[in-house]
């Protein structure tokens, strides 16, 4: 993304940090892909954000993005076991079925006809410069399929199919948002004002690398997932490699396992990594360190993830809520996207 795109993002923020002022005007979409199990990035870098949003009375939307499983993956895997658990960690997370609608991708049809039409507004050099694409391309070792191709164009109808105005991105996935709102007010010239044109919400998240000093990854196995017990935490953790050194210091280029348990540390204890390390000696007593802070903080969570997991349809009865009202808004949607184009027979 452009330096001059990220800064006028920025400076419409000051604009919308006054949400709460008017928070009934507003409709929030936040979502996860459900490749594997969620943790504790996920946690802090949107989980506790939607919360937030939500119990400000803002509308949010939460997508559970299971057709976007298999844009860089050959098969869907355990997308059903991924799924209940993302709803039972939103649930524990405090994102109330109430007041947040949780819906998943595939069960919305009305949706994903909406990239149809949205396809025609953007060009081929368009998708290609797209970072997503590329990462994700490079990242993959496939040949690019017409799904990641035009990945950025689902996410379009995602955020547009609801009427979202704010969306919650970190820098690295304004271009996004960009690309969002470049469809809707193409699709406002062309065929009459029918969308609202989306404003990025950048989220102040902190760096949450995994436990091996890389980005925080279900690929690489360094992540603390949500549905993890205790025990298995305190395992993971004793396996990160770390090296042989007394003195603890906070060195990502050269000592990667310790500065990434030293960051897993602080981003619970809300510290500095920095004055973690002078307070612990040997890579043993930090791990201890991280086990019961990472325990600790969790430990409400699990509890709270354990009791609705012991309701058999709790999650179903969730998800098919959630369907119900996403489908609803997702016709209406359609209804005008094909008023606006003169396709109503």
């Amino acid at each position: 993304m452009s330096t001059a795109s990220f800064q006028a993002t920025l400076d419409r923020m000051p604009a919308l940090e006054q949400l709460r002022a008017d928070p009934g005007d507003h409709r929030v979409l936040s979502g996860d892909r459900p490749t594997g199990p969620l943790h504790l990035a996920h946690l802090f870098a949107s989980i506790q954000n939607r919360v937030l949003l939500q119990d400000s009375g803002i509308e949010t939307f939460v997508l559970i993005a299971d057709y976007q499983v298999i844009t860089d993956r050959e098969t869907t895997g355990q997308i059903g076991s991924y799924v209940r658990s993302a709803v039972l960690d939103y649930l524990a997370a405090g994102i109330d079925p109430q007041r947040s609608v949780i819906f998943a991708h595939s069960a919305v049809p009305a949706l994903n006809q909406l990239l149809l039409p949205f396809l025609s507004l953007v060009t081929e050099a368009e998708l290609h410069r797209n970072p997503t694409v590329k990462s994700e391309l490079a990242a993959s070792g496939r040949a690019l399929s017409g799904l990641l191709l035009t990945y950025p164009v689902h996410q379009a109808a995602d955020i547009l199919f609801c009427d979202a105005d704010l969306v919650p991105v970190g820098k690295d996935n304004l271009p996004h948002v960009e690309l969002t709102r470049t469809i809707a007010r193409r699709f406002n010239d062309r065929y009459g004002v029918t969308f609202r044109v989306p404003e990025a919400l950048l989220t102040h998240t902190p760096d949450i690398p995994g436990l091996d000093g890389r980005k925080m990854s279900k690929s690489f196995g360094n992540a603390i997932n949500l549905s993890m017990s205790a025990d298995e935490t305190a395992a993971l953790i004793r396996r990160t490699p770390t090296d042989s050194a007394r003195v603890i210091t906070f060195d990502p280029d050269n000592r990667p396992g310790v500065s990434g348990l030293l960051s897993t540390a602080a981003l619970v204890l809300g510290e500095s990594p920095e004055a973690i390390a002078e307070r612990v000696h040997g890579a043993a007593e930090l791990k201890a360190l991280v086990t019961e802070s990472v325990n600790d903080y969790l430990a409400g969570h699990r509890a709270r993830r354990d009791g609705f997991a012991r309701d058999a349809r709790l999650v179903q009865d969730v998800l098919h809520s959630g369907n119900r009202r996403a489908n609803d808004v997702a016709e209406q949607a359609l209804s005008r996207v094909r008023a606006a184009m003169g396709m109503t027979y």
